[in-house]
């Protein structure tokens, strides 16, 4: 499988190599020449540098072969805009994009997007600890 991830941060590098090691192929794209350094040496894949925005850059980084397209940038707008460029434009098969705001994440998952929203995982994961908790104590007291 041919994968393009978009953004080099702690979660698209993380993503990249994962798919690596799992034998796929994967190119990335980040505005940061640097952030190259978070695939480490023996990255077999591509890295771009440029702004996803840019269809040059998405085509540079061989969008229309991509199986999947990650948009794991550190921006909502951004992510949201690539992923549809990369759904619409390019029919990329299968299309995730990190989506911080909850809110926007279900709007635009509704819309047929595919969204992961940390900030809504977080506050879930949280809610049942808390809840676990208050549990735990009210049958201790």
């Amino acid at each position: 499988m041919f994968v393009v991830v978009v953004g080099c941060g702690r979660v698209g590098a993380s993503i990249a190599q994962s798919l690596v090691d799992d034998g796929h192929d994967v190119n990335v794209i980040d505005q940061n020449a640097e952030a190259l350094g978070r695939l480490g040496d023996d990255f077999p894949g591509h890295f771009i540098q440029g702004p996803a925005l840019e269809t040059t850059v998405l085509e540079r980084a061989e969008i229309e072969r991509a199986d999947a397209f990650v948009a794991a940038t550190n921006g909502d707008n951004t992510n949201i805009v690539i992923a549809q460029v990369a759904r619409d434009r390019y029919q990329v098969p299968f299309v995730i994009a990190r989506v911080l705001d909850p809110s926007r994440a279900k709007f635009y998952a509704e819309q047929g997007l595919t969204t992961i929203c940390p900030t809504r995982t977080a506050i879930e994961m949280m809610e049942s600890a808390l809840r676990a908790f208050v549990a735990e104590s009210a049958e201790d007291a």
